[in-house]
Parts: structure tokens; sequence; C-alpha cells
């Protein structure tokens, strides 16, 4: 607001000359008339804009009244003065629950959203003075006076510490405060380093909380004691989701700990047990409990090391489970027999969606199991292939397989030795495939005759709104073929083409490509050697282009 129009307004309230509105405040004996202006308090105001309009409002003696009675006379004092003045301020003896409500319902929202603020920052300050039950107590009291967004009650019920280095002390009284809360629904403790001790307080606090749904507890060097306690927890807790415990070192005897509470727990949905060392006997007694568990719909398995004996036990359980939608088998040392375990179990399984497999030489003979188990199974969306030494051989399989899938939407395949052969397959399974809708083929080495193949292929393909070609050697060519595809291609939204050595000329032809695409939003040309005067001149043709 202009300090002029602030300055005349709060002459205009200190010394009310003109005033046209009266307003009752308050009740009872505690009544106080204010002087106001119509024209202010409907600019500042939509509440006074229709409460003032002629339709609703009560004249006497020439002024417009207006009747106040469940607002105090110090609040309104508050607004007032916000209004003429623009300055919120408050001497903490007004409740600031009482200039919430108030302000709200007068529509006054930019002190609302203040009130939050300090709201929250209350709840803040008791957290950092580790008064975690105050804490709780202040946000269960806020929540029950005021009406609030989801929004602001997601900040009240979301509690983050990470790498907080919270000691034994201040665990405990935060166990403490779980045991009586009823507000609190995530939890994040990663990077704390609890300790056996600080795993055993939250396992006890978990037996007793009601409303905690999501617990971060990655990387914490829990110890058997404490894997043991948060293991039995699980069995008797009926509301927690969503858990993390990555990066713990569970070994053997704390992954059957944690096998038998799955066994037996009927509300965890996700679960992260990533980079655990649980050792042969550990996932053994993992894969188990996933014949038995049926609760489970997300589970991170990642850098455990299942290729080292445990491929065909995972591969039976997957044949068995029911309800895993999302499954995380990144770094595992899988190999070629792992990825062949794998291929059979997919052609079983109904269920999962998302399959990450990155990082564990699959070779070309696993990609090509898995290809074959792409031409039969009916339900996986997204296919995580990244570094995988499938080679063109492998590639080639998936590019047949892509032919006849009718569900994948989701393919990376960054890193895996595509080369020319590879990539021309995949070219002409664009052609073909009516579903894909994201491909990463990054740093594969296609060349400017694979360049030109796909660029043939995004002439006709009709689906794919995402593709990575980036680090592909594609040269000035590979760039003029990929320009002429933009021109014709409508439905691709995201390309990246960095590190392609598309040189000068070819920055131009993309530049005046994108004045004929109009469904293209991010283009990523990084590492090209464009020069200044090109990146502006594409820079300029993509800002021209309706999008």
């Amino acid at each position: 607001m202009n300090n002029e129009y602030i300055q005349n307004f709060s002459n205009l309230l200190e010394s009310p000359n003109d005033f046209d509105v009266k307003i009752n405040v308050g009740e009872s004996q505690n009544i106080k008339v204010f002087k106001a202006h119509s024209n202010i308090l409907s600019e500042k105001s939509d509440y006074f804009k229709a409460a003032l309009s002629s339709r609703w409002a009560r004249r006497e003696d020439g002024f417009i009244i207006l009747d106040k009675p469940n607002i105090s006379p110090p609040v309104f004092e508050i607004l007032i003065n916000y209004i003429y003045k623009g300055t919120f301020s408050n001497n903490d003896e007004v409740s600031l629950f009482d200039i919430f409500i108030a302000a709200d319902e007068i529509g006054l929202s930019k002190i609302s959203h203040q009130v939050e603020e300090r709201l929250k920052n209350e709840v803040l300050g008791y957290i950092s003075q580790g008064e975690f039950l105050k804490a709780l107590e202040f946000s269960e009291e806020i929540l029950k006076n005021i009406p609030y967004s989801a929004e602001f009650q997601e900040s009240l019920s979301k509690w983050g510490f990470s790498n907080y280095r919270c000691d034994l002390e201040k665990i405990n009284g935060l166990s403490k405060a779980l045991c009586k809360n009823s507000t609190l629904t995530s939890l994040d403790l990663s990077y704390n380093i609890l300790g056996s001790e600080g795993g055993k307080a939250l396992a006890d606090a978990l037996s007793n909380n009601f409303t905690l749904k999501d617990l971060n507890l990655r990387y914490n060097k829990l110890g058997l004691k404490g894997e043991k306690a948060l293991a039995n927890a699980l069995c008797k807790n009926s509301t927690l989701t969503s858990m993390d415990l990555s990066w713990n070192g569970f070994g053997s005897k704390g992954g059957k700990v944690l096998a038998d509470a799955l066994c037996k727990n009927t509300t965890l949905i996700s679960l992260d047990i990533s980079w655990n060392k649980f050792g042969q006997e550990g996932r053994k007694a993992l894969t188990d409990s996933l014949c038995e568990n049926t609760a489970l719909t997300s589970l991170n398995l990642g850098g455990n090391n299942f290729g080292l004996g445990e491929e065909r036990a995972l591969a039976d359980a997957l044949c068995m489970n029911s309800t895993l939608t999302s499954l995380d088998l990144y770094d595992n040392n899988l190999g070629s027999g792992g990825g062949k375990e794998l291929a059979n179990a997919l052609c079983k399984n109904s269920t999962l969606k998302y399959l990450n497999l990155r990082y564990n030489n699959l070779g070309s003979e696993g990609g090509k199991a898995l290809a074959d188990a792409l031409c039969k199974n009916s339900t996986l969306k997204d296919l995580n292939l990244r570094h995988n030494n499938l080679r063109s051989e492998g590639v080639t399989a998936l590019a047949v397989a892509l032919c006849k899938n009718s569900t994948l939407t989701s393919l990376n395949l960054l890193c895996n030795l595509i080369g020319l052969e590879g990539g021309k397959a995949l070219a002409d399974a664009l052609c073909m495939n009516s579903t894909l809708t994201s491909l990463n083929l990054g740093s594969n080495n296609l060349g400017l005759e694979g360049g030109k193949a796909l660029a043939n292929a995004l002439c006709k393909n009709s689906t794919l709104t995402s593709l990575d070609l980036s680090w592909n050697e594609f040269g000035s060519g590979g760039g003029k073929a990929l320009a002429n595809a933009l021109c014709k291609n409508t439905t691709l939204t995201s390309l990246n083409l960095g590190g392609n050595n598309l040189g000068l000329e070819r920055g131009k032809a993309l530049a005046d490509a994108l004045c004929k695409n109009s469904t293209l939003t991010s283009l990523d040309l990084c590492d090209n050697v464009l020069g200044s005067e090109k990146k502006k001149y594409l820079q300029m043709r993509f800002a021209k282009t309706p999008r």
C-alpha cells in the first residue's frame, strides 16, 4: 500500500471526519462504537462490501449501522487498525485465536495467515526447547479453536527432525509426548544416530500411539535391541502405514525379527529397508514374509545383495504375493540369472506396477528374459533398467516386446550400451507402440544414424510425452533430423538433447522448429556448443511460441 495513502487513512481513523458508518462491537456492558468510512471498508474487505451494500445495510440518522456482537472491541481495534494503516500488531493481551476467527469472518486473509505463522512459531519454539508435550498440546488447542486449511493442519501434524542429533533425553521426552499425542501424523527422525536405547523408547511410544502414520528412522544405528523393540511394536501398532528403516545395518538377526513382524502387521503399506546388510538368513526370512504379508504395497529392498543366492526365493515370493504394486531392487547384484528369475515371476504376478532394477548388471540375457515377460505381463507400467549392460541384443528384444505390450508407460534405459542397432530397433518399436509416454535413452552411443531413426519415429509416434536422448553423439546431422521431427510431432512435452554436439547451425534449426511445434514445454540443450547468439535466438523463439 502506498505510504501516502496509509498516512491519510491513519489520520481518518484517528480523526474520523466525514465518516458514514457506525459499527457497534461487543455485547452487554462491553460495547464500543467504531466510526468508519464505507468506501475504505468496502475496498479492503469483501465482507464489508456486501454488508454495506444497499441490499443489506441498515441506516439511522444518515449513518450505516453495523452490529458485531460476536467480536470483542480489543479484537476489532486490531482489525480496524489493519484496514486503515496496513499494519498488524498485537501486544499479546488479545488471544490470537480470537483475532484469527474475527479476521477470517470479515475476510482479512493476510491477518489470518500472519496469525497462523505466529501460532506455528509458538509450536516450533516449544519444540526447539525440547518441550514436545507442550508443542503437541498447543497444536491440539490450535486445531480445536480455529477454522484451519488442510495446508495449515498438515504443517502442524508433520514434524521434521532430520539430522537434529536428538540426545536420549529429548527422545524420551518425544516418546512420552507420542503416547499422549492426537494430532501428529508424520515424524522424520532420519540421520539422528538414535542407537538402541532411542529405538526402544520410540518403540514403546509406537505401541501406545494411535495417530502416527508416517515414520522415518533412516540411518540411526538402531542396533539389534532397538530393531527387536521396533519389530515388536509393529506387531501391536495399528495406524502406522509408512516406515523408512533404511541404512540401519540390521544384519541377519535384525532381518529375521523384522520379517516376523511383517507376517503379523496388517496396516503398514510402504516400507523402505534398503541398504541393511541383511545377510543370507535375513534375506531368506524377508522373502518368506512376502508370501504371508497381505498389507504392503510398496517395498524398497535396494542395496541388499539379493543376487547372492536369494533370487529364486524372491521370485517365488512375487508369484505368491498379491498386494505389492511397487518394488525397488536396485543395486542387488542380480546378474543375468536374477533377471531371468524375476522375468519368470513377472509372467505370473498380476499386481506389480512399478519395478526398479537399475544397477544390477542384468546383461543381454537378462534383458531378453524381461522382454519375454513384458509380452505376457499386463500390469507393469513403470520399468527402470538403467545401467544394466543390456547392450544391443537385450534392447532389441525389449523393442520387440514394446510392439506387443500394451500397459508399460515408462521405460528407463539410460547407460546400457545400446548402440546403433538397438537404437534402430527402439525407433521401429516407437512407430508401433501406443502406450509408452516416457522413455530415457541417455548415454547409449546411438550416433548419427540412431538419431535419424528416432527422429523418424517421432514423426509417427503419438503417445510419447517425455524423451531423454542426452549424450548420444548425434552431431549436426542428428540435430537437423530431430529439428525436422519437432515440426511434425504433436505430443512431446519434454525433450533432453544435452551433450550431443549439435553445433551452431542446428541450434538455429531447432529454434525454427520451435516456432512450428506448440506442445514442447521443456527442452534441454546443455553442453552443445550452440554459442551465445544461438542460445538467445532459441530462447526468443521458445518464448514467442504459445504453449
